[in-house]
């Protein structure tokens, strides 16, 4: 289960990063890098964000130092959707709900990585 946990959390990254935002198939994400940080360079900073969603989920992918990882998931996903539901919640999917899927995801990168993962480990 934790395995299958990773690889579905990895393909979250993936799918946003390079669907979503390097090659804009939503163009809604670029519209909230725009206004966020203004619209000058938004086309590129998506991508740059998009890109690096991509190597989340390679180093999601590797395992190596897995619980740096996640928590450094843990504190980008909380961030992000910080500043989207305080600037921007007119552009999210859900609107001001999109906080509650943020939660979840964070609680599932949370029990995969510290309470799933422990439970693997110990049964090996």
């Amino acid at each position: 289960m934790h395995k299958i946990l990773n690889y579905c959390i990895a393909v979250i990254w993936a799918i946003n990063g390079l669907f979503c935002k390097v090659l804009n198939l939503v163009p809604r994400h670029e519209m909230i890098v725009s206004t966020i940080l203004g619209s000058e360079h938004a086309r590129l900073l998506t991508s740059i964000i998009g890109i690096l969603e991509i190597m989340m989920s390679i180093w999601i992918l590797s395992r190596f130092k897995s619980k740096l990882n996640a928590i450094t998931q843990i504190i980008i996903i909380g961030t992000m959707n910080t500043l989207e539901f305080i600037f921007v919640p007119e552009l999210l999917l859900w609107g001001k709900f999109n906080s509650i899927f943020a939660g979840m995801l964070i609680l599932t990168v949370y029990y995969n990585e510290f309470v799933f993962n422990k439970k693997s480990t110990q049964k090996a």
